[in-house]
C-alpha cells in the first residue's frame, strides 16, 4: 500500500477598487479591469431596490460597456434582500442566462446589489461552469466594509442562514461610494457595525479614531463616512489575504465576533432582524459577557457602549428573551450551530481589550443569561 500527499497552494489575487461613479465615461476602472483579464462578454445582475433608487442605472451601464471591448448581454434586474437567499431561484435565473447568453469561465457576471443579492448571484456564478469570473458591486454600508469584499457566497436552508454556499475569490469588487448615499439614514448607519466590529478584534487606533469621529458617523457626514467604509473593507480583505486561512478550514474565525447570537437572532425572528441589527446586539453580548469572563476591563466596555450609543445602534433585541420548548433561552442553541456551520471544536472570539481578541472553546451559559439580563435592564433604563 503506498500514499502520497502532495500540498499545492492556489494563487489568487483579491482586486479591490474605490470610485465614485463606476459607470461614467469617464471612470475606467471597472473597463481596464474587466479587459485586462481578457474576457470578451458580460452579463450583469442588478437588485431591483437599487434600480429603484438609481432609475437611469442600467441605461449608464449600457450605455458605459457600449464605449469597451466587452460585450454587455444582459442587465437583469431581480429581487434582493434576505428574500433572495430563501430559495434557490434566483440562483437557477443566474444558471440560466449563463448558459442562454454563453458565458464562458472567461467571462463576467456583474452583480449590483447588497449583501444578500452578491451572496446568491455569487453562488450561482460559483457553481455555473464550476465558476465563472464574479465582480461585486456592493451597495450598502454593510456590503461595502464587509461582506461584499470577502471570499463567500451562499443561501438559506433548512433554516438556517448560509447553509448552501461556497469560497470563491471575486474576480474584483469596486465599491463606487456614490450608491452609499442613496440607502435610508438607518440602513445606512447600521451597516457601520462591521466597521466597529473589525475595529474591535483587529486595530486599536481604528477603534479609537471611530471613537473620536462617532458622532460625524452617526450624522452620516460624507468624507467620515467613506473613509470609515473603505478601513473596513481592506482590514476585512487583508484578513483573507494575510490571516493564514482564507477559505477558513481551520477552527479561529476572529471577523465573526458577535456572530454566534446574530445569526441565531436572525433565525429566531425568521429574518426580520437584519444582520447589521442582529450584529450590533450579539456583538454587546459578547461584549458584556468579555466583562464576566474577567477578560475585559469595565471601563474598555464602557468605551465600546458609549461608541455605539452614539451612533444609534441597538444594544438589546427581545428576541434574546425568547425561549424554545424547555424553557431555555433559544438564542443558547446558537452555540452550536455556529460550531456545526464552521466546524472542528467551538472556537468563539471574545476581547481582552479594543483591538486585542481572544479565542475560547466554551461559553458559560450561566454567564450568557446574566449578559443578556443586564442588557435589558440597561435597556430599561435607557427608555425610562
Amino acid at each position: 500500500m503506498e500514499r502520497f500527499d502532495l500540498p499545492f497552494s492556489i494563487p489568487a489575487t483579491h482586486r479591490i477598487g474605490f470610485t465614485h461613479g463606476a459607470f461614467g465615461a469617464s471612470n475606467s476602472l471597472l473597463r481596464e479591469l474587466l479587459e485586462s483579464g481578457g474576457g470578451r462578454r458580460a452579463l450583469v445582475y442588478l437588485e431591483d431596490a437599487v434600480a429603484d433608487a438609481w432609475p437611469d442605472l442600467s441605461s449608464s451601464i449600457q450605455q458605459y460597456f457600449s464605449h469597451s471591448s466587452i460585450a454587455l448581454q444582459a442587465v437583469n434586474i431581480a429581487q434582493g434582500a434576505e428574500a433572495c437567499k430563501a430559495s434557490d431561484a434566483l440562483v437557477r435565473q443566474v444558471w440560466e442566462q449563463v448558459e442562454k447568453h454563453k458565458i464562458d469561465r472567461h467571462s463576467y457576471v456583474i452583480a449590483i446589489g447588497g449583501g444578500a443579492f452578491l451572496d446568491a448571484v455569487g453562488f450561482g456564478a460559483a457553481t455555473a461552469h464550476r465558476g465563472v469570473r464574479l465582480v461585486r458591486f456592493p451597495t450598502t454600508t454593510l456590503s461595502q466594509d464587509d461582506s461584499g469584499v470577502g471570499v463567500k457566497n451562499g443561501i438559506n436552508a433548512f433554516g438556517k442562514k448560509n447553509w448552501i454556499g461556497s469560497f470563491c475569490v471575486p474576480y474584483a469588487v469596486i465599491n463606487d461610494f456614490d450608491f452609499l448615499h442613496s440607502q435610508s439614514p438607518e440602513v445606512c448607519r447600521l451597516g457601520l457595525i462591521e466597521a466597529i466590529k473589525v475595529a474591535l478584534v483587529k486595530d486599536a487606533d481604528f477603534f479609537t479614531w471611530i471613537e473620536e469621529n462617532a458622532a460625524l458617523l452617526g450624522a452620516l457626514e460624507k468624507g467620515t463616512l467613506e473613509e470609515c467604509v473603505k478601513r473596513s473593507a481592506l482590514w476585512h480583505a487583508r484578513h483573507i489575504t494575510s490571516g493564514g486561512d482564507p477559505f477558513e478550514m481551520g477552527s479561529s474565525r476572529p471577523l465573526d465576533f458577535g456572530h454566534w447570537a446574530a445569526h441565531k437572532l436572525e433565525q429566531l425572528s425568521g429574518f426580520a432582524l437584519s444582520h447589521a441589527a442582529a450584529v450590533s446586539v450579539g456583538l454587546w453580548l459578547d461584549v458584556c459577557y468579555s466583562v464576566r469572563a474577567g477578560l475585559l476591563a469595565a471601563e474598555s466596555a464602557a468605551r465600546i457602549g458609549r461608541v455605539l450609543e452614539i451612533m444609534g445602534m441597538p444594544m438589546f433585541d427581545e428576541w434574546l428573551l425568547h425561549r424554545d420548548g424547555k424553557g431555555e433561552l433559544a438564542v443558547l442553541a446558537g452555540l452550536e450551530e455556529f460550531r456545526e456551520h464552521l466546524g472542528g471544536q467551538l472556537t468563539v472570539l471574545l476581547l481582552r481589550a479594543p483591538g486585542q481578541g481572544v479565542d475560547v472553546h466554551e461559553m458559560n451559559p450561566l454567564w450568557i443569561r446574566e449578559s443578556i439580563a443586564d442588557m435589558k435592564a440597561a435597556c430599561a433604563q435607557t427608555q425610562a
